[in-house]
């Protein structure tokens, strides 16, 4: 598998176009340092994510006519993909008709930045050892 991306295929019965598909959920993490990407990077936030699920998607375009299909893709810096923000809005809004806390998106949002910059620490951590 590769290191940048988990595949986090599961069926969860989401209804699009009248029909239900299996959810298709691709989690990819860019660094946006490497040397492939400081060049969009120094120029557009979020650049490093952006291709790398335009890529994700070009690779995967035939699995939307099967699979409701989600991209998650959030850079090492912390930039988010559009595509991750909405994802992470809507599963707040089904847990807050859940629990009714208002406040789920937020935490959700805040479980996400803080997994990332602990995954950012171990990687960092283990250039100096």
């Amino acid at each position: 598998m590769p290191p940048e991306s988990v595949n986090l295929m599961r069926r969860c019965g989401m209804t699009t176009n009248a029909q239900t598909l299996p959810l298709s959920c691709h989690g990819l993490v860019p660094d946006t340092y490497v040397v492939s990407h400081t060049g969009s990077t120094a120029t557009k936030p979020g650049a490093a994510a952006h291709k790398t699920a335009q890529n994700k998607i070009d690779k995967s375009s035939k699995l939307a006519s099967t699979h409701t299909f989600y991209l998650f893709a959030i850079e090492t810096a912390g930039t988010w993909h559009e595509m991750a923000i909405g994802l992470t809005q809507e599963t707040g809004r089904h847990i807050t008709t859940i629990t009714e806390d208002t406040r789920e998106t937020t935490f959700l949002f805040q479980h996400l930045t803080m997994a990332l910059q602990r995954g950012n620490e171990v990687s960092f951590h283990n250039t100096m050892v």
